[in-house]
């Protein structure tokens, strides 16, 4: 499945848990709710995977961590803030640029409308 197929699943499964808890809630309850209803789906689904970096001559494993990446191809980034700012958007991307990923999904699920909490972000490899 390409990453534009998977991202219109993943949109879909976060207007689902947006309309069910609506805003207002901690980033990590969002994020659990998408992980299972993202393998409802039959997708498979890390939750918290760990990117290394590499520093000089150190490999430092655990030196972020990517809230949720479907079928090794596309990043999620799930946050709850009263606006997205420039710098989430420079967190996707750098996590996007570690993994060799060609998409993202910013979603901000503090918002009226899902629709609103989205940003996609794309990395030109």
């Amino acid at each position: 499945m390409s990453e534009n197929e998977l991202a219109r699943i993943i949109v879909d499964a976060a207007v689902k848990v947006h309309k069910y808890l609506g805003p207002g809630l901690l980033e990590k309850t969002y994020q659990e709710c998408m992980f299972y209803e993202l393998l409802s789906r039959d997708l498979r689904v890390e939750k918290e995977k760990y990117l290394p970096i590499i520093y000089y001559d150190i490999v430092i494993e655990h030196a972020f961590r990517i809230d949720l990446l479907v079928d090794q191809k596309v990043v999620i980034e799930t946050k709850s803030v009263a606006a997205l700012a420039g710098i989430h958007m420079a967190q996707t991307l750098t996590y996007l640029r570690l993994g060799g990923y060609k998409l993202g999904l910013l979603m901000n699920f503090n918002v009226e409308l899902m629709k609103q909490g989205i940003k996609r972000i794309v990395n030109g490899l």
